[in-house]
């Protein structure tokens, strides 16, 4: 039974239909669980619903998924695997146009940020069919050692079953960043999508029918954290569990991972810097924090969701920002010009509003925005906010917001906005601007974050490594490192002298 393919107008995504669980390369309906709705939440209406798998389906795609490994996809060549990368690359490029549309549809964002998107999750797929392909000319590496009479060479081989839980923020992208490295190593995957946003992730399962991927090898399994993804991550036949989305989420399942000895690699919050100093160029300065703070409605994990200003330049700068944040267009993903749509769901709105209405009543002071647009009475829609003059032990300013909500203060000196910018239980990501290259050196040194950008902010590049350090996450993702995290490295020693056990021997034993 095939998962209905999505009905894609020229202006919107109206329903999708009911949707099953993919497991073993068929559509299956959910053994114990029911269906839950999919709602659009630029209109709050419902288009589609999925499948809610629970600890029965789990059990079934981990088997399904064991039995691809076993059979022949753990052993075959990088090679072989890269023409299926290649494949499901030019597949999603063919249906890029559906793909971005039911972006817009289930996430929220504009049709122009979707549509990027979608093309980073062919480049992705394609990077890694090239990575798989070199894969195997690593494989017998040679070691040097300090005795000749020895050979050690490496073998990179996969780690096994992957589960993978993605967020919501960037659905098929981050599906992208886990399954292409996956399926690039040799390993099997379950993935788990939000029930928030699985359209996308559910259309992956048809995309690898449509390249004939072998059945078993990509599991999707929609449904909820605790009855899914609970259950994915506890099952004992998982050996390796990728995970993006919140900081308590991610400790939780790196307890029950350490149960089992599971690999784990987590990519968690942020609540990034954005370091302005009195030489940076204003407009250019205005141009990027907007770009670090509302992309995607805020609602990205390296968000430059901390502003620290010069003291000098702040007036001038302040009043820019408040300017251009008021210009920015507000709607549905699907009109032309909107730059700004609704946050995911219901539940994200109302803790987003929460935190701008905790700092309104905490006296801090706004600049701009923190209301609902007037002229949208339905969807979950909130305008670009700022905060000015925040205390550093303030929720805006320690806690991750996940939304269009810019903390700012200023500062006096470099030392003093380092010193800002460290104190912080996350590592994600940080920015700096400044004419001064010795001084971005110098700042970016001195950050304590995974990723730094200098005049700019938020460009992410397929080739170059993604994670931050302490709350932030554990490992990294993209480029070779991303592959890395479905490998085991395996040492292959021999003894090559004719001399047997001739060491022993001479060592008077």
């Amino acid at each position: 039974m095939a998962s209905p393919k999505s009905d894609v107008h020229s202006s919107s995504v109206t329903n999708t239909g009911r949707h099953l669980l993919f497991i073993d390369g068929v559509w299956a309906e959910p053994m114990e669980g029911g269906f839950f709705p999919i709602v659009n939440p630029a209109t709050e209406q419902v288009i589609g619903e999925a499948a809610a798998a629970t600890a029965p389906d789990v059990d079934k795609a981990v088997k399904a998924a064991r039995r691809a490994f076993a059979g022949g996809w753990g052993k075959s060549s990088g090679a072989s695997r890269a023409v299926y990368l290649r494949a499901m690359a030019a597949r999603i490029m063919e249906r890029k146009e559906e793909l971005a549309r039911l972006e817009v549809a289930d996430n929220g964002k504009p049709l122009p940020e979707a549509l990027w998107d979608i093309d980073d999750v062919a480049g992705c797929f394609s990077m890694y069919a090239d990575l798989a392909e070199a894969l195997d000319q690593r494989q017998n590496e040679p070691l040097a050692l300090p005795d000749d009479r020895f050979k050690t060479v490496l073998r990179h081989e996969p780690v096994g079953v992957a589960a993978q839980i993605i967020p919501w923020n960037y659905p098929l992208l981050m599906a992208a960043w886990k399954v292409a490295p996956a399926l690039a190593a040799g390993a099997t995957i379950v993935l788990k999508p939000s029930e928030l946003t699985p359209l996308t992730a559910i259309e992956l399962g048809n995309i690898a029918n449509d390249v004939g991927l072998p059945k078993g090898v990509l599991n999707v399994l929609t449904g909820f954290g605790g009855p899914a993804g609970a259950s994915l991550v506890a099952h004992p036949d998982v050996d390796k569990v990728a995970f993006t989305g919140s900081v308590p989420t991610g400790s939780k399942i790196m307890m029950k991972a350490a149960e089992d000895i599971k690999t784990v690699s987590l990519e968690l919050g942020g609540k990034s810097p954005f370091l302005v100093f009195d030489d940076a160029d204003v407009e250019n300065a205005v141009e990027w924090v907007m770009f670090g703070i509302f992309w995607n409605q805020g609602q990205v994990c390296s968000a430059t969701s901390r502003l620290l200003v010069q003291d000098k330049i702040a007036p001038k700068l302040y009043a820019r920002l408040a300017e251009e944040a008021a210009k920015i267009k507000i709607g549905d993903g699907f009109e032309d010009g909107t730059l700004l749509g609704p946050l995911v769901s219901k539940s994200q709105y109302d803790k987003v509003v929460a935190a701008v209405d905790r700092g309104r009543k905490d006296g801090v002071k706004l600049l701009t925005g923190g209301n609902r647009p007037a002229n949208l009475n339905t969807g979950y829609f909130l305008e670009p906010t700022v905060f000015v003059d925040v205390p550093t032990d303030h929720p805006l300013w320690r806690e991750e917001v996940f939304g269009p909500v810019l903390a700012a203060r200023t500062f006096h000196d470099e030392a003093e906005a380092v010193a800002l910018a460290n104190d912080s239980t996350f590592g994600l990501a940080a920015a700096v601007m400044s004419k001064d290259k010795g001084r971005c050196a110098r700042v970016a040194e001195a950050l304590e974050a995974g990723i730094v950008w200098i005049n700019c902010s938020q460009p992410t590049f397929l080739q170059a490594p993604w994670g931050g350090v302490k709350k932030s996450g554990i490992g990294r993702e993209l480029g070779h490192w991303g592959l890395e995290n479905y490998l085991e490295v395996k040492q292959v020693t021999s003894y090559e002298s004719d001399d047997a056990w001739g060491w022993y021997i001479k060592s008077g034993n």
